[in-house]
């Protein structure tokens, strides 16, 4: 009943930007808190950042934060992540995925990945 949809994947030489999208359709996903995931060859798939439902609060991993910015635009259900300053090891699949907003709620929805090359 939702399906959420990456892109703006593509190759770039560390130091370089991307701006990913991911667009919902189906129901709203207003009250849900947004986050993106990747996984890297060879890797489980981690955690990257989030986004509260109505945009006031965000968290990252250490790795990313300073680099990485996560936003949404809840009239179009769009999140975004801004990437600068991409490492090699920022390479990975990309995922967006969508959960409750609970106590521990597990990620429910996700989308099929978007993938992000970084070159030396």
């Amino acid at each position: 009943q939702v399906q959420l949809v990456e892109s703006g994947g593509g190759l770039v030489q560390a130091g370089g930007s991307l701006r990913l999208s991911c667009a919902a359709s189906g129901r709203t996903l207003n009250s849900y808190v947004m986050g993106w995931f990747r996984q890297a060859p060879g890797k489980e798939r981690e955690f990257v950042v989030n986004i509260s439902w109505n945009g006031a609060r965000t968290y990252g991993v250490d790795s990313v934060k300073g680099r990485f910015t996560i936003s949404r635009n809840k009239n179009t259900n769009t999140v975004y992540l801004q990437m600068n300053s991409l490492l090699p090891e920022d390479t990975a699949v990309y995922y967006c995925a969508a959960r409750r907003d609970q106590l521990r709620a597990e990620y429910e929805y996700w989308g099929q990945g978007t993938q992000v090359t970084v070159s030396s």
